[in-house]
């Protein structure tokens, strides 16, 4: 029997396996010192910085870390931190957590540094931002339904699902609410609240549940910024301070659509900003589907190979 190429590679003891990449951060930290030996850089442009798009956004409005914004707190002699509300501030909520001075402290610097401070539900921003209604599901077998993911899996490149939903029963759920679209932004709702992605091609036509917030773009020019501020440090406190629920932690798509948007002076850099996400997005599109490829070889090389006489 021949042997078989790569089964016959060198390999390593389970126990040296699993204590040599048996987290998921192990394993990242390997793929990128076997990727980027001598340290990331693009391919295409040569930066060394994964995050320019970040770092553009933070630079352009002039914000600090977020860990160095520090907040003004009603009495620091007394231990803990608090503060004070007017009533003419309350907007309805009296939560403590709608009002914590970190929130005040970020839309300040953006007043003071962006062109204008307009919302995410402006018509510039976004045509249209869908929270899908509750409604029990019937799942059907693959090929007969729509693939169909939670807010769990909302940070995977390929989402860990075999659920399919049915076309027949939801068809116009599907299409009104619930189908995702390139380059829409992502946020989850219930549960865990502002975690927030951008949809690549290859979830194009798949469908994601009521516990994820779509925004949709008002147009390619914008919706790479978009995602870019909605998925920044200094956007998170200005999503999540709208948190409700006595159980589970909710937010709603008016509360999103309310959300501090900052359109930069410098529209050049909004611009490159855009088309940095974007080109990522197409990127991401493209590491799929060679995972797919590598997968591929792996079933028939590896997993399922027949040696040859």
């Amino acid at each position: 029997m021949a042997k078989n190429s790569i089964q016959m590679q060198k390999g390593l003891s389970l126990d040296k396996f699993l204590a040599t990449y048996g987290t998921e951060n192990q394993c990242e930290v390997a793929v990128e010192k076997f990727r980027w030996p001598d340290g990331y850089h693009c391919p295409n442009c040569g930066c060394g910085d994964p995050y320019e798009a970040q770092a553009l956004l933070k630079s352009a409005l002039n914000l600090p870390d977020i860990d160095d914004i520090k907040p003004t707190y009603f009495d620091q002699s007394a231990g803990l931190n608090n503060y004070s509300v007017g009533l003419s501030s309350l907007h309805g909520r009296l939560e403590a957590s709608y009002h914590v001075p970190l929130v005040d402290s970020i839309q300040r610097l953006l007043v003071a540094n962006a062109k204008e401070v307009a919302t995410v539900g402006d018509s510039r921003v976004s045509k249209t931002i869908i929270l899908p209604g509750r409604f029990k599901r019937v799942y059907v077998g693959e090929g007969q339904g729509v693939k169909f993911f939670g807010g769990k899996q909302i940070l995977e490149l390929d989402p860990s699902t075999n659920k399919y939903l049915s076309l027949i029963l939801h068809a116009g759920r599907i299409k009104g609410q619930l189908t995702l679209h390139e380059d829409m932004t992502l946020i989850t709702s219930s549960g865990t609240i502002g975690k927030v992605n951008i949809v690549p091609k290859h979830w194009d036509g798949w469908t994601a549940n009521q516990h994820i917030i779509r925004v949709v773009p008002s147009n390619a020019s914008i919706a790479g910024y978009v995602f870019a501020w909605l998925a920044s440090d200094y956007a998170y406190p200005l999503i999540h301070r709208f948190t409700y629920g006595a159980v589970v932690d909710e937010i709603d798509d008016f509360h999103v659509a309310a959300v501090p948007f900052p359109f930069l002076h410098d529209a050049d850099i909004q611009k490159t900003i855009n088309d940095k996400v974007l080109e990522a997005n197409r990127k991401r599109f493209e590491a799929y589907e060679l995972e797919q490829k590598s997968l591929k070889i792996m079933d028939e090389k590896v997993i399922f190979a027949e040696g040859k006489a």
